[in-house]
């Protein structure tokens, strides 16, 4: 039996680059649309809807960007620290870092022979007594602490793009029911955003589409109302 074509595929999550693509294109379709329906809301003319919808998009890609990257940058220095505190000790104590390994394998569950064995064998290879100690005990893979400048990419490209479809119609034109197209643009494409996600977390596709959704509809219902009763002067 071929067990390989069998197993699951796990896919690789922990660069940071899925997470701020997805919360990037989210967030750009949650924050515009409902910044839009905001000023929309209180009527000030087609010019500054369209404005406010720009400045939305440039300003909030710009801090999703930079917030992901100064986000992932310290979370890496801070793993990067940690790895060299553990490399140190290995080089300096390795019978001390030994025992300390099999002490964790044993409250594992594995029985002491072998976890004398398991421990022993390890601490002969340096790479592999690295990592096997700050998966085990700071839950950190060395070789996936994440790229910054990858999330900030993505997460800059991708809010930009969800806050470009509510701006859409009010670019390309000045009449018709422009705040239903921005609704209509913008709730498409959270029912896709939402439905995707349900589809990677095994989630469920209507559940996670219609719940995109619902937070969707309720922010832009909020900001719509509050932008109504203020109003423009």
């Amino acid at each position: 039996m071929n067990t390989a074509a069998t197993a699951p595929h796990h896919r690789q999550l922990a660069g940071g680059g899925f997470r701020a693509a997805l919360f990037g294109l989210l967030d750009g379709l949650v924050t515009n649309v409902s910044l839009i329906l905001g000023f929309a809301g209180a009527d000030p003319g087609h010019d500054i809807v369209r404005l406010a919808g720009l400045a939305g998009l440039v300003a909030g890609a710009f801090s999703m960007g930079t917030g992901e990257y100064l986000s992932m940058r310290s979370q890496k220095e801070l793993y990067e620290y940690e790895i060299d505190v553990e490399r140190k000790a290995l080089a300096a104590e390795p019978e001390i870092e030994r025992i300390e390994l099999r002490d964790l394998f044993i409250s594992r569950g594995i029985e002491e022979e072998l976890a004398e064995r398991l421990s022993t064998d390890l601490m002969r290879n340096p790479d592999l007594a690295l990592r096997t100690h700050t998966r085990e005990e700071l839950g950190i893979d060395p070789s996936a602490t994440g790229s910054p400048w990858a999330a900030a990419i993505s997460s800059f490209l991708f809010f930009s793009l969800g806050a470009f479809l509510p701006l859409l119609p009010w670019i390309v034109t000045t009449t018709g029911n422009l705040l239903w197209w921005s609704v209509g643009l913008t709730g498409a494409a959270t029912i896709a955003v939402g439905g995707a996600v349900g589809h990677f977390t095994r989630r469920g596709i209507v559940y996670s589409a219609l719940r995109a959704l619902a937070i969707m509809a309720v922010a832009s219902f909020v900001t719509y109302g509050v932008g109504h009763l203020v109003g423009f002067h």
